[in-house]
């Protein structure tokens, strides 16, 4: 096995391990081995390559080059006088970039129970199997960080001189800190309370639920600044406490620009005691988090389906035959145990559902909300539909690919009622839900007078989705294929798809333009609907 540089550099501490209690040859030993695997290991940013010439590659020294490409984005902030708001941007972005790495790479890292099934029934003790796990998930960050702000930091260095970039390095320091500890007692406090099966789904969840929250909170960064004539004035308030980028960008403003005030020294001391006290946490619920770990090896599961009456109903109401209904209720069951079906959906429902307030809460910046509730605003309810083609195109895609067989054995009159019942699953399970609520807020804001435009809405989602099957998926056999062979033309065909959707915002704007121009063009979509359908 290959002789890692962070091993040599370990070597030359070994005397300090041994004075911990730590058995440093059975450590290095395994951190060798994970480090060997960690190469084999393909990452998120990588997942979808599937080309042989790629397999001897190192795929994670490939993603952190894709990461170090990222990082240029920092660059334009490190220039200019006003430190609150431009590393506050610079670290929104950081903990951005970080994070979504942590959520789709690092908990295969965090989590690995392969410690306590394997290595803990060989005479090596609780020190070293912690030791272990601290320094792989510390050089697995640094090399995460490193590739992130190298070239970020070079620039620094000539741009704002030595200080600035050593602070610059201690801040990035302290925050790697705070992230990795805040995720390990997310997870720890998810452990607390469940365990096996339902407890995978809920770290789902919790990825999902992380990476909606992250783009959230970037806009709500940015809304903490006000421009006035090109000045950037900042709007000091209470719940600023909750976000670290403005933390560690204090550090900067009250150094270098010497502005002193009650908030900025509170930022200041939240930023260097909060990842300090975080990590005295981390070092006493580490052994509480090793014993919840082994909750991971239980695959316990209630295998017994209960179709629910609402979708019996609705089933018996859309889908024509016996058939098409099997399918339907099949497609709902994957969708809702399917964890990496969901972990690669639901950021995108996650995102529909945001989206639309996102450009009402900017509108609200210039307009009153008398103005917003009598406009057309109500249209971007639009960027609902926009999770559709996600969701259509890995209708083809599963876990447990392998079952397609069925479609072979079973008695099907046509593969065609296995896809049309497993778009209707999708539309009711996914969208409908979604649509729902949507449509509850903005009538709400807009009042009832919107009630035919959420009914267009609701056709347009259906015929997008016939649509999208139609011209572009054309899925053959519903969850067949599995998430390895997902090709790289996917990602053009999906933007296509987007821009589709952009059509029938445009249709919808243009028939506000007539008088009852909206009823003409809920007709159109009803037939366009019965003609697609009828076509699938």
């Amino acid at each position: 096995m290959k002789d890692f540089l962070l091993l040599r550099l370990l070597d030359r501490c070994k005397k300090v391990f041994r004075l911990l209690g730590i058995d440093f040859a059975d450590m290095r030993t395994i951190l060798q081995v994970k480090f060997e695997m960690d190469q084999r290991r393909v990452p998120t940013v990588f997942a979808d390559s599937t080309k042989k010439e790629d397999k001897k590659k190192n795929q994670f020294l490939l993603s952190l080059g894709m990461y170090a490409l990222f990082g240029l984005i920092l660059i334009p902030f490190l220039f200019g006088e006003e430190y609150l708001f431009q590393l506050s941007i610079v670290f929104s972005i950081y903990i951005f970039l970080v994070m979504s790495s942590l959520i789709s790479d690092f908990s295969s890292v965090l989590l690995d129970v392969r410690d306590r099934s394997i290595l803990a029934t060989k005479p090596i003790t609780e020190k070293t199997l912690a030791a272990v796990k601290v320094i792989h998930v510390a050089s697995y960050l640094l090399q995460l960080s490193l590739a992130i702000i190298a070239i970020p930091l070079i620039v620094a260095i000539t741009v704002r001189g030595v200080g600035f970039a050593l602070l610059f390095l201690g801040s990035i320091v302290l925050l790697n800190l705070f992230i990795i500890v805040i995720t390990t007692l997310l997870y720890l406090l998810i452990l607390r309370f469940f365990n096996g099966e339902v407890l995978k789904d809920m770290i789902n969840y919790v990825q999902i639920g992380l990476s909606i929250a992250l783009i959230v909170g970037y806009q709500i960064v940015v809304r903490s600044f006000e421009f006035v004539d090109l000045n950037i004035e900042f709007q000091a308030a209470w719940w600023q406490i909750f976000l670290p980028p403005i933390w560690f960008a204090a550090l900067f403003e009250l150094i270098f620009n010497q502005v002193v005030n009650p908030y900025l020294i509170s930022f200041t001391s939240l930023a260097i005691l909060v990842p300090i006290v975080a990590m005295v946490f981390y070092a006493r619920f580490m052994p509480t988090f090793e014993y919840y770990l082994q909750k991971l090896d239980s695959h316990e599961r209630n295998t017994k389906e209960r179709k629910k009456r609402w979708l019996i109903w609705i089933s018996n109401l859309i889908c024509s035959s016996k058939e098409e209904r099997a399918f339907f209720h099949f497609a709902s069951i994957i969708v809702k145990r399917e964890r990496q079906f969901k972990l690669k959906v639901y950021p995108s429902i996650g995102l529909a559902l945001v989206l639309p307030y996102l450009f009402l809460f900017s509108e609200m910046r210039n307009s009153t909300w008398g103005e917003i509730a009598s406009s057309q605003w109500y249209l971007s309810m639009y960027f609902t539909i926009l999770l559709i083609p996600t969701i259509v195109v890995m209708a083809e895609y599963s876990e447990g690919y392998k079952g397609a067989w069925m479609y072979e054995s079973s008695p099907l009159k046509g593969l065609h009622l296995a896809v049309k019942g497993t778009l209707k699953a999708l539309l009711v399970k996914l969208v409908l839900p979604l649509y729902v609520l949507v449509s509850l807020i903005f009538l709400w804001i807009f009042s009832i007078r919107i009630i035919p435009d959420l009914i267009v809405l609701f056709f347009s989602s259906m015929l997008y989705m016939a649509i999208c099957q139609l011209i572009a998926v054309r899925m053959k056999r519903p969850f067949s294929k599995s998430f390895k062979v997902i090709q790289d033309s996917k990602g053009w065909q999906m933007l296509g798809l987007v821009l589709l959707g952009g059509v029938f915002f445009l249709g919808h704007y243009v028939s506000l333009q007539f008088s009852g121009g909206v009823y003409g063009y809920l007709l159109m979509i009803i037939v366009a609907n019965w003609l697609a359908w009828r076509r699938i």
